[in-house]
């Protein structure tokens, strides 16, 4: 942030859906006054203006017309949208949380800003809990996972994913976050290949794998392994993640039954 933000007077307007979740989570949704048209799936925003997000800002004339005090967005973002928008006189604040670690801190860091520290603290002692409780119920057997973010390039989930699919009983087989090729992949061996394609909802296409020339003989192909997470319950640094750890973790244990 550029300035000091009062929260007598705290308005936000919200880029980033992470951010989005995390302030209703700890009940300061009242302090919204806009948020991107992705925030309503994972957040109960149905009823705020409905913005472009830090890739497809649109106008800026709509976020200005909201008079916020403090502007959210997150990495990645469009080097032109974040230059319109430090063209106004706004309080900018990009969250880059690369870890689960970093998620909490960012929790606390949006609880603070919002005066509800000790909410914010609440939540992260309830994700631990959660994670605490699908790690202790995690397949015994271990799987070689590849979770896909993005098809094309193809596009390893980011890290936080690969400590989700650690709690759940597997090993990310490649780096996470990272392009990746077809033969990487081949070559990794993967018994299970999740897809959460960013900004798709749960429309990624499992047949489009099982087509990949490189890919016949990897495991996850051979057993018709390949399954899709909504991609808002891995790919939001937030409270969606404990529904996508779930869900990671019955793939996995279904996976798991196969002989």
């Amino acid at each position: 942030m550029n300035r000091a933000t009062s929260r007598s007077r705290l308005q936000i307007v919200s880029l980033a859906p992470s951010a989005t979740s995390i302030l209703c989570a700890v009940g300061a949704k009242k302090f919204l006054v806009g948020v991107t048209k992705w925030c309503a799936d994972v957040a109960p925003v149905d009823g705020l203006p409905k913005l472009g997000d830090c890739w497809h800002l649109g106008s800026v004339d709509e976020i200005l017309r909201l008079k916020p005090s403090l502007v959210i967005g997150s990495v990645p973002y469009k080097q032109e949208t974040l230059t319109k928008l430090l063209e106004h006189p706004l309080s900018f604040l990009a969250t880059n949380p690369r870890t689960l670690a970093d998620i909490e801190n960012d929790i606390r860091m949006l609880g603070r800003i919002a005066g509800r520290a000790a909410e914010a603290e609440c939540l992260v002692s309830k994700m631990r809990r959660e994670f605490a409780s699908i790690a202790r119920t995690r397949t015994k057997k271990s799987l070689r996972v590849y979770c896909e973010a993005w098809p094309n390039p193809r596009i390893s989930s980011p890290p936080w994913a690969a400590e989700i699919v650690k709690l759940c009983g597997g090993t990310m087989v490649l780096p996470p976050g990272q392009k990746v090729s077809d033969e990487q992949v081949a070559r990794a061996r993967p018994d299970v290949i999740v897809l959460a394609w960013a900004a798709t909802g749960d429309r990624a296409r499992p047949q489009k794998s099982y087509q990949v020339a490189a890919w016949k003989d990897v495991p996850a192909i051979r057993n018709k392994q390949v399954h899709v997470v909504r991609d808002e319950l891995l790919n939001t640094p937030g409270p969606p993640l404990v529904a996508g750890a779930k869900q990671l973790l019955r793939i996995f244990q279904k996976a798991s039954d196969k002989p």
